[in-house]
């Protein structure tokens, strides 16, 4: 008799969805797409001392002034409608506080004019 052995990983910190998955060395959700690196629970009580520090979609722990490149294309809601494609360039980000809706980086994108993005949609240069 054989038995399966399903890993267990972690609901989303976006969702909370359960059906998250591993894709390489990061954790994805399927519900909202959201992608975040898998932590074991001894790196975990070492991370919530660093909770504070905003990272990127990669890990990199971002600063005001830094240039990003946005990794994902996001749709803008709102006057003008449009995107920012991937691999769009933005310089001199300024970090915020998370308004509670993950948008904690405030920044100018020519030829879109400012914009919040949510640090996991962007990549430090």
């Amino acid at each position: 008799m054989t038995e399966s052995v399903e890993a267990e990983f972690p609901p989303c910190p976006e969702c909370q969805a359960e059906y998250t998955y591993e894709s390489g060395a990061l954790l994805t959700c399927p519900m909202c797409g959201h992608e975040w690196a898998a932590a074991s629970s001894d790196d975990t009580d070492a991370d919530a001392a660093q909770d504070d520090v905003i990272r990127d979609a990669v890990g990199n722990p971002l600063a005001d002034g830094d240039d990003v490149t946005v990794v994902k294309t996001v749709k803008i809601s709102g006057g003008g409608g449009g995107a920012v494609k991937a691999g769009t360039k933005v310089r001199g980000i300024r970090l915020t506080a998370d308004r509670g809706d993950g948008h904690d980086i405030d920044a100018k994108i020519p030829g879109v004019g400012k914009i919040q993005l949510k640090s996991s949609i962007v990549k430090k240069l």
